[in-house]
């Protein structure tokens, strides 16, 4: 089993995709953290009450599919549209295992959203069967490091979000250097978030 090829899971709403959510995936991957890092979008997050302007979700898959263009170790995983809402990541990492039983699967989340993970629909099976690996997010340390099945990574930290994007844009402001290459340009041409 260990010789499985090893797929993080990054989940999120991706309201829009952005460069901290890039430079994490990249890094997991590269350093080998992981083999490979799945975006999986999620059609709605069962613990954020309020979205704020969520996109449709094929806008949002199309943003990701156009961040991770050209790359070899970044994937896009669209697997959550399909399923029940809300989204139970516990749902979502077990049918992954079960369509892909060659690959093991790792969660990565935040330190932000570790903060919060006891939470989280079964997370203790989460830990157990998949291992949760943990990047840091300004403002949100992590004391409990010696949890079985958590692992975190000194990972290059990026003080930016999504709803930063959105209410950037809505005030007349240029995102370029924020986004993906070719997310902007999406953004700018279908007139988004303003």
């Amino acid at each position: 089993m260990d010789n499985n090829k090893v797929i993080g899971i990054l989940g999120g709403s991706f309201n829009p995709v952005h460069i901290g959510h890039m430079m994490i995936a990249s890094f997991l991957a590269q350093w080998g953290y992981v083999d490979q890092v799945w975006l999986t979008l999620s059609p709605r997050n069962p613990l954020k009450k309020d979205p704020g302007a969520l996109l449709p979700d094929m806008k949002r898959l199309t943003m990701l599919n156009i961040a991770i263009k050209g790359s070899t170790n970044l994937d896009v995983c669209d697997i959550e549209l399909t399923m029940p809402l809300p989204s139970y990541t516990v749902n979502t990492l077990d049918l992954l295992a079960s369509r892909y039983p060659d690959y093991r699967f790792k969660l990565i989340i935040g330190s932000d959203n570790w903060a919060i993970f006891d939470r989280w629909k079964q997370a203790q099976h989460i830990l157990d069967t998949y291992g949760v690996i943990v990047y840091p997010r300004p403002g949100y340390p992590v004391t409990d490091t010696n949890v079985d099945g958590m692992e975190i990574v000194d990972a290059p930290m990026a003080n930016i979000s999504s709803t930063f994007i959105r209410n950037a844009i809505a005030k007349g402001r240029d995102m370029e250097y924020f986004l993906p290459n070719g997310v902007h340009k999406y953004i700018v041409e279908h007139k988004l978030y303003k």
